[in-house]
């Protein structure tokens, strides 16, 4: 679940401290991220046309409950549900209920456990039956703009090199970036400092430090980067001019030389991962 961006800080106002992990809390960082990407494979494996945004839902709290944890999301700050579904041209925070998927339809699935009082954030974008060359464009850009940000997480490197490698990526690529929302650190809280923007410039932002654990998430846009938020519900974010929009989200582990990916996956997402074998023509 994405954090909403906050200005920074005025000068001679108090930097927020950054959380550094120790050995023991990066393993308990490392299980409740393992089961987090469990249950997303789960989600994976069940995606079909038909289901209910609510039947997602279910799966994830059932699969939540399962491995003794529980889902972040329930209850946050007024959220509803166990998890966030968002379908087209939703950005994120999309509220489960009784919207039906139908062939073509894309749909971010973001999962959240909390473990031993740890948390573990993961998401990904899944195509529902067979996507249009616009739903596939804009998914397999937010799929390879989050590598592009992982590329850039070492010890020493600025916040601004993350989002600098995802943007650029981004628009290259003849899409847009989402502002209003932003990775953010993660462990005991849900979220906490640092914000971690995905647009911006190289060599600025704060310095990312060996045991910081943070998430990048890029929420990518066919059109625009503009969003508005429902002013029903106050959670459900959709792009201004009704563009698709694809996300997908891991938590990451700084390390000396690079990063470890904290919700890592033991297999392929289904219905997302395994595009390639999905839209492979078949012989005449």
């Amino acid at each position: 679940m994405q954090a909403r961006r906050v200005r920074a800080p005025n000068l001679g106002e108090k930097r927020v401290a950054i959380d550094i992990k120790s050995p023991k809390e990066i393993e308990l960082m490392r299980t409740v991220c393992r089961l987090a990407a469990e249950t997303l494979v789960l989600v994976g494996e069940k995606i079909r046309v038909g289901m209910t945004t609510e039947d997602i839902n279910r799966i994830v709290h059932e699969d939540t409950l399962r491995q003794g944890a529980r889902p972040a999301p329930l209850n946050y700050k007024g959220f509803p549900k166990s998890v966030c579904t968002s379908v087209n041209d939703i950005v994120c925070h999309g509220i489960p209920d009784g919207t039906v998927l139908k062939n073509g339809d894309i749909v971010n699935v973001d999962v959240t456990h909390v473990y031993e009082g740890f948390h573990g954030d993961t998401s990904a974008t899944f195509y529902v039956g067979t996507p249009s060359p616009q739903a596939r464009h804009v998914v397999e850009v937010a799929r390879r703009s989050l590598d592009a940000g992982i590329e850039q997480v070492r010890d020493g490197a600025r916040l601004g090199d993350i989002g600098a490698a995802i943007q650029e990526y981004v628009e290259g690529e003849g899409c847009s970036v989402v502002r209003d929302f932003v990775g953010h650190g993660i462990g005991r809280k849900f979220h906490d400092a640092p914000q971690v923007k995905h647009y911006g410039r190289r060599g600025t932002g704060d310095r990312v430090r060996t045991g910081m654990t943070f998430t990048i998430e890029p929420m990518v846009n066919v059109g625009g980067w503009e969003v508005d938020v429902d002013p029903k519900d106050k959670w459900t974010v959709r792009t201004a001019d009704g563009s698709l929009s694809a996300q997908f989200e891991h938590t990451v582990l700084v390390t000396r030389d690079g990063c470890e990916i904290l919700t890592a996956r033991s297999k392929s997402l289904r219905s997302s991962e395994n595009v390639a074998a999905l839209f492979v023509a078949s012989p005449a």
